[in-house]
């Protein structure tokens, strides 16, 4: 299966060395699962798109520092691009500012938590499981970093995961569109970094408990089973979608 990462922010120069870019993150994260996975990496930040949707089988949208609501160029292309995907039918997973956009893109709503930021790891219950959610687990635990989140969904999506900070932590939208707001492909250690770099606009009790957070067991590789088993069924299910086209248009 390839899959089309759609890249929206890079990381700080200061962290790269420790941490690597964020497509070194996510080969990372999606190797530890199945390594037959061919990845390709496009630098939307920079306007790389894909040239035709079918480029790939499949496609995830990163998180960024930049917001949904923000007025550049890029941004509006990409929510574009994820339009012509839902029409499509292709298989999109989006994480955090993907997750956002996903929503903002098909009708839904985003803003600023009133509660501030959710930065360490987070706590979701399952509200709704899945098939695809397997192995079962009822509660999730994922690094988080984010000021905007989902406030009002987009029509046809149903809430799969919710917490009191972030009733919308994921949901998904029809057969072919998942939104998280969780980061699996952050570490508690880069978490924990790009919380220090952030002193000057989190404020210290928030980054206190934040960081005691980080003693918890994310949940990232289960989470990541999770995201490529949806991405997997949407992937057959489109196949199959495309065999029955042409033995219909064979019979005309």
């Amino acid at each position: 299966m390839k899959v089309g990462i759609l890249q929206c922010d890079d990381v700080r120069q200061s962290l790269q060395s420790d941490f690597g870019d964020y497509a070194a993150m996510f080969e990372a994260l999606f190797q530890q699962v199945d390594e037959a996975l061919e990845l390709r990496f496009y630098l939307v930040i920079d306007g790389q798109l894909p040239q035709h949707i079918d480029e790939c089988d499949v496609y995830v949208c990163s998180g960024s520092k930049w917001g949904v609501n923000d007025d550049d160029l890029w941004i509006r292309q990409l929510e574009d691009f994820i339009r012509s995907l839902y029409v499509a039918r292709k298989g999109l997973v989006g994480i955090c500012f993907g997750h956002q956009l996903m929503a903002k893109a098909l009708g839904g709503e985003v803003e600023k938590s009133p509660l501030g930021w959710g930065v360490g790891i987070a706590h979701a219950k399952v509200v709704a499981g899945q098939g695809w959610m397997q192995p079962k687990q009822d509660n999730i635990a994922l690094v988080v970093c984010h000021q905007d989140q989902v406030c009002k969904l987009p029509r046809n999506a149903t809430v799969l995961m919710s917490n009191d900070f972030c009733p919308y932590s994921m949901f998904q939208v029809d057969s072919h569109f998942l939104g998280l707001q969780g980061h699996p492909e952050f570490t508690a250690r880069y978490s924990a970094a790009l919380m220090d770099q952030r002193r000057d606009i989190i404020p210290a009790d928030t980054i206190e408990s934040a960081m005691a957070s980080l003693s918890y067991q994310a949940d990232d590789k289960l989470i990541t089973k999770w995201i490529l088993a949806f991405l997997k069924q949407t992937r057959l299910r489109g196949s199959r979608c495309e065999h029955n086209n042409s033995h219909a248009n064979k019979r005309d």
